[in-house]
């Protein structure tokens, strides 16, 4: 088996205690792998880390690579004196049992921009070699952040044709404009990355193992699409999905699940050799240990909608060169940690390209006692010890 026996607890960072309003990567987040660590248990789970758009959902953010500014700890901050004690006192009263993102976001963003102002005065090394070494994804981000925020949030495509084409003597022109909004962009990143990586070591010394999450699709007002827009399926004219990504009804809806994003070219992605795909993969693993890959069975054949569509009914499967890419991945990456979630729709060809290279997949408890759902998941009834279960 590619994983020996072990256990653990699928807890995101937001979910963690704060008094900024949202869980962060902060002394709470330290207690918990302590928590981990004394009982035993030897994985920790999370979904996507990313920059959450619209509804902050982390399937639907800004980028597939970078980091959420939401999560980096202002008591982190004030640990390397780029905030004081009394830039933490006065702070609002937040909900306890949810997180009210406008408010979140509100003190956080204010709080960040002090401690970017401070930040200028200490030594830029590291903070250059940083930039330096995440050049390929951080420079269109940091630029799309500061695009995005001049044009009070409106989706990319609704920008200045030469912006959305990309024309360049127009992006150059905005980064000099903007350039001290993109240059605090990437410090955002930089003290996320400082963060995370030192959370993770942490965790790591315990004998504790990070599962990350990597969605199949990216949103489609991300810097993703605007930066690679020959590789998803867009209008020419209007830069807008042309097909969306879902599923067909199932166990979990009547009329399917519309998901909004825009799919992929496959095409056009194994003409490039898949190296989109292999510099994401390449991205997460230098920040967890696992890889779980959201709807893996979009791998092997994905649902596609007309963009119009109210629902997933209307739809038709496209095949995936699925095993050319993990092939691919295996090649330029070697064998990689990877889980497999397959619920839903699974047919015998999925489980074969999932057995095929290994990928545990996944079981839940909760399923085995509903209707419909036959006894496939009680643990008795396995067929295969290669899966992760959950509740």
């Amino acid at each position: 088996m590619p994983f020996p026996r072990s256990s653990g607890i699928l807890l995101h960072p937001t979910s963690f205690p704060s008094r900024f309003g949202v869980g962060d990567l902060g002394p709470n987040a330290y207690h918990f792998i302590n928590f981990l660590a004394e009982t035993s248990q030897q994985i920790w789970q999370v979904l996507p880390l990313g920059p959450t758009g619209h509804g902050n959902s982390p399937y639907m953010c800004y980028s597939a690579i970078a980091g959420n500014p939401l999560l980096i700890s202002p008591e982190k901050l004030r640990e390397k004196d780029l905030l004081s004690y009394q830039d933490l006192e006065n702070l609002p009263e937040f909900p306890e049992d949810h997180v009210d993102y406008d408010r979140a976001i509100h003190t956080k963003m204010e709080l960040l921009w002090k401690a970017y102002e401070n930040f200028q005065t200490k030594p830029q090394e590291a903070f250059v070699e940083f930039c330096e070494k995440k050049q390929e994804w951080l420079d269109d981000y940091a630029l799309f952040m500061s695009l995005k925020k001049m044009n009070r949030g409106m989706a990319w495509n609704t920008w200045d044709k030469a912006i959305v084409q990309r024309d360049p003597i127009t992006l150059e022109a905005c980064y000099k404009c903007l350039k001290t909004e993109v240059i605090f962009q990437k410090y955002l990143q930089f003290e996320f990355f400082n963060q995370w990586s030192e959370l993770k070591k942490y965790a790591n010394d315990r004998g504790i193992e990070i599962i990350g999450d990597i969605p199949i699709y990216v949103a489609h007002d991300s810097v993703d699409v605007w930066s690679n827009p020959e590789i998803f399926c867009l209008d020419q004219k209007s830069s807008n999905p042309a097909g969306i990504a879902g599923v067909p009804p199932d166990y979990f809806s009547e009329t399917g699940q519309l998901w909004g994003n825009p799919v992929y070219l496959w095409k056009k992605l194994k003409e490039r050799n898949f190296d989109w795909w292999i510099k994401r993969f390449e991205a997460l693993l230098e920040y967890v240990d696992i890889i779980r890959i959201d709807h893996f069975r979009g791998f092997e054949s994905f649902w596609q909608v007309k963009m119009g569509e109210s629902n997933a009914i209307k739809g038709k499967w496209v095949k995936v060169p699925g095993e050319e890419f993990f092939n691919v991945v295996n090649e330029k990456l070697g064998k990689l940690p990877i889980v497999a979630e397959d619920l839903g729709i699974i047919t015998p060809e999925v489980e074969e390209l999932r057995d095929k290279f290994e990928f545990p997949g996944m079981k839940v408890l909760h399923f085995a006692f509903g209707s419909g759902s036959g006894n496939g998941y009680l643990p008795f009834n396995y067929y295969s010890r290669n899966c992760i279960v959950y509740t």
